[in-house]
């Protein structure tokens, strides 16, 4: 078993390896980011966003054909948790509610650009 173990063949000491495979190391921390962003509609709600300042639910919606209401909720409310986006509730009737990036929304753009140009630059055609 330990010969398939890939991370115990790299040759570091204990340290530094925990500081990767740790409970606070490199890989935990990216696994969380991916956690936050998986989910079918959570990168086209966030790009939507990047793109808009501040947007209505029912906007979001129409430019998502094919989302449901309840996966649209169910994502924001996720995304909201995360600190990705900030709900905006006007208290008005009919309600108004507006969504937009956070400031960690924002500082994940940069991250998911770079995703994106490393796409175009590897791609499995290429």
């Amino acid at each position: 078993m330990l010969d398939t173990i890939t991370h115990l063949k790299v040759p570091m000491d204990q340290d530094e390896r925990s500081a990767c495979l740790g409970p606070d190391g490199s890989v935990a921390h990216v696994a969380r980011v991916m956690k936050m962003i998986s989910g079918r509609w959570k990168l086209p709600i966030l790009f939507r966003l990047f793109a808009e300042p501040s947007i209505r639910t029912l906007q979001l919606k129409r430019d998502m054909p094919g989302i449901s209401q309840k996966m649209l909720t169910q994502h924001l409310r996720e995304m909201e948790e995360d600190g990705l986006i900030e709900r905006r509730d006007f208290g008005e009737q009919p309600p108004r509610v507006e969504y937009r990036l956070s400031q960690a929304g924002r500082a994940l753009m940069p991250v998911l650009m770079a995703a994106r140009e490393f796409s175009r630059d590897y791609s499995a055609a290429g």
